[in-house]
């Protein structure tokens, strides 16, 4: 008795929008991203390279790129630390509100930032309710950027968690490692990548920042002037081609940045799957 194989079954084929997607996409990205640049480099140049120059070393606009760039990084790194341990709780552990606490952490995406900068004078400033004041102060700064970039890191470490292997860990602990290291060995090379991409994005978000800090920040030339009130003050000063020029400084560093960080989360996840 002879049987015959059922007959193969044609293998789907995914949707494709084709050139006209291609082509539909390039010019909503252009529209919306390439166009503004480019209008932005533009005006950065009205007065040439000199006055580009001039603008983007100005004592003002050094002084706070100096600023913004080492508060961004101090919130960057507070934001990888608590936004991992954030993460992990809400992977890992089991709590009444958990789901209210999950929510909350993505207030901030849809809290106008301004609404921060309020309840935050308010909770902080001179009229602290707890006795705390951290108006007109760096510190004041790193509370009201780590606010609104926190969600970046849990986000992105969060569904890497979720996916994680537990059975190496176990497998880690049965042969006498203990929590330490299996934290180091095990799980955090793992999430190095999402972490990288996280502080990315918290530090790209955090030098750009106005709302959140245009009250608690005091906007102290020299002190906690960051570089977006110095670029609204030249706006205020009809000094648009020097506003441009910094800005496109701000572009710089961000893009910069994401890039970095994106080559060397896309080398950990290779070394990653080369060592499994």
């Amino acid at each position: 008795m002879t049987t015959t194989s059922a007959p193969a079954r044609p293998r789907r084929r995914s949707p494709s929008f084709g050139s006209l997607g291609v082509g539909m996409a390039v010019l909503w990205l252009s529209i919306i991203v390439l166009l503004p640049l480019a209008a932005l480099a533009a005006t950065a140049l009205d007065g040439g390279i000199g006055g580009f120059w001039e603008a983007i070393t100005a004592p003002g606009a050094l002084a706070s790129l100096r600023i913004t760039v080492f508060v961004s990084v101090v919130v960057a790194l507070i934001n990888v630390v608590f936004g991992t341990m954030i993460a992990w709780v809400l992977v890992r552990d089991e709590f009444p509100g958990k789901r209210f606490v999950n929510g909350l952490i993505d207030l901030p995406f849809a809290l106008p930032t301004i609404v921060a900068s309020i309840v935050l004078l308010s909770l902080y400033g001179p009229a602290s309710p707890i006795n705390v004041h951290l108006n007109a102060t760096k510190a004041g700064l790193v509370v009201a950027l780590a606010f609104v970039t926190l969600p970046f890191v849990v986000r992105s470490v969060q569904p890497v968690l979720m996916e994680l292997d537990r059975d190496v860990e176990q497998a880690a602990a049965s042969l006498g490692a203990g929590n330490l290291t299996i934290l180091r060995k095990v799980v955090l090379p793992v999430l190095a990548p999402a972490i990288l991409g996280g502080a990315g994005l918290a530090f790209a978000r955090a030098i750009g920042e106005f709302g959140s800090i245009i009250l608690i920040g005091g906007n102290i030339r020299g002190e906690t002037q960051v570089t977006s009130q110095y670029i609204q003050q030249l706006l205020e000063m009809d000094r648009p081609s020097d506003a441009a020029a910094t800005s496109v400084v701000l572009l710089a560093i961000a893009f910069v940045t994401l890039l970095v960080l994106r080559i060397l989360s896309n080398r950990a996840t290779r070394r990653e799957e080369q060592d499994t």
